[in-house]
Formats: structure tokens, sequence, C-alpha cells
């Protein structure tokens, strides 16, 4: 049996994983596999960073007028799985989203490298791009129009927050007998309820 079977409260619990995670992951151990639906229910999903998490919730930032950014305004509910290989853990989270605040983003997006900066105005995600020249040529122009200035964050630029209403905990066990602990709630500020699961 795993320690983390005792534990009775999953936010203090991912965070000493995701810490675990820091220093065995070669790269990126904040990615989560993000999942969201479109008009038709048709599920999608893509790998996107987590910023921070707090009692709140799982933050991340995008293009409001990508794909996922017009799945979330057309159904604010999400999914996402952390998988850390190197560890045989992974977390899964669901629940309700919600815009962070302009001065949360703001504050965010200013702590960003410029180059990342510049092409948050240069980058139309998710919609076609005739050639990689058009995109090098965006990128010129936002650095040329901001060369003497800050970078604002564009409007269309937020973050989201995942305010979980279950958080599961999965850890590798020998011939598939794995460990599964899932925390749930019925509402975002509400206690969690703790049940271990069959793998």
């Amino acid at each position: 049996m795993h320690d983390f079977t005792d534990a009775d409260e999953p936010l203090a619990l991912f965070s000493d994983w995701l810490a675990a995670a820091e220093k065995a992951e070669p790269n990126d151990a904040n990615a989560m596999a993000l999942a969201t639906t479109d008009g038709e229910g048709l599920p999608d999903v893509r790998m996107v960073l987590l910023k921070a998490f707090d009692a709140n919730g799982f933050v991340f930032y995008s293009n409001s007028e990508s794909d996922k950014g017009r799945e979330l305004a057309a159904n604010m509910k999400a999914a996402a799985v952390f998988h850390w290989k190197s560890l045989g853990r992974q977390v899964r989270i669901r629940g309700p989203v919600e815009l962070v605040s302009d001065a949360e983003a703001d504050a965010y997006f200013r702590s960003r490298a410029l180059q990342s900066r510049i092409g948050a105005w240069a980058s139309q995600q998710s919609r076609p791009l005739e050639n990689r020249l058009a995109l090098e040529m965006a990128v010129a122009k936002y650095a040329a129009k901001f060369a003497l200035g800050g970078v604002p964050r564009p409007p269309y630029w937020v973050g989201y927050r995942i305010r979980p209403l279950a958080i599961e905990f999965w850890s590798h066990g020998a011939f598939r007998l794995h460990d599964r602990i899932r925390f749930s709630r019925a509402e975002p500020e509400g206690g969690w309820e703790k049940q271990r699961l069959y793998p």
C-alpha cells in the first residue's frame, strides 16, 4: 500500500506529487492533457501547462479565440490528466471552469518571456496559417510595434481555472493491481469525500 492512500485532502497530496514529478520528469512536469467538448458534444484534447493551483482550482492560459477557447465559451466544463511516467503516477481532475481575474492574467502575462508575449499577439491560435513566413512576419510586426514599450496582454489572451469536483490519484501497481483514490464533492466550495477504487 502506498502512503498516499492515507491522505485526507487532495490539494496537499497533489502538491507533493507535482514536486516529486518536477524532480523526476525530464520535461514539463506541469503538462496536462486538457479535454473539452465542441458544440456537438464531441470531445477534444490537447496538452497545456498548469501555471498555478490552490484551493480555488487549477489554472492554465490560452487564446480565447482558439479551439479550446471557443469550446470552453460554449461549455465551461473540462477534465485534465497529469501523467508522470517516470513515477508511475497519474492525477485526473474534472469540474466547471471559470475565467481568472484580469489582474491575475495581467500579472502572469508580465512574467512571461518577451518573445512569448509577442507570440501571443502574433499567433491566431488554431486558425489556418498560409505558411511559416506569415507567422514570422506577424512576429516581426509586433516586435516592432512594441519595441519602445511594454507588451500588454492581448484582450483575447485569458486564464482559465478548473474548479475540481473530482480529483483522482492513480499509482502503478504490479500486475495492473494499481492503487486509485478519488476525492469528490458536489460543489466547488464543498468538503471532500474520499473513496478507494478498484484498479
